[in-house]
């Protein structure tokens, strides 16, 4: 079963809590037990897994990817002038793969599935895989 799903951004760069649409995915999809796979097919967003009880961690997280990947450098060689956009991108990765055991993903207490943006704002897309087993 693959299931696409569009969200608008609204900043350059932010972080997008998905938790509860893959979650409502594998109900309505009556999956008990096997695998959720999330995949942004986006070279400026990503998808990871992080805590989301505490919105600063967002925060300090765009933060400190700002600082390592700044929008503009000397050296930045990319035309488009997104190069910080892929590169952030290329550190949070493009996919998660999350368990399903009992109905339930299998995330821990403090975690969530985010939808990074990089290059906002813009509409977008992901797309979940949900495997029985």
């Amino acid at each position: 079963m693959l299931i696409t799903r569009t969200l608008r951004t609204s900043r350059r760069d932010e972080m997008i809590d998905i938790t509860r649409e893959i979650a409502s995915i594998v109900s309505k999809e009556q999956i008990k037990d096997g695998v959720a796979i999330v995949y942004c097919p986006h070279t400026t967003g990503g998808i990871t897994i992080q805590e989301n009880a505490d919105p600063d961690v967002k925060h300090d997280i765009l933060m400190r990817l700002d600082e390592v990947y700044p929008w503009k450098h000397p050296n930045y060689r990319h035309s488009e002038g997104n190069t910080a956009s892929h590169l952030k991108a290329l550190t949070t990765g493009s996919s998660q793969t999350i368990p399903i055991h009992e109905g339930n993903l299998t995330l821990g207490r403090w975690q969530g599935i985010y939808f990074c943006e990089f290059d906002g704002p813009r509409t977008r897309e992901y797309v979940v895989k949900l495997l029985k087993g």
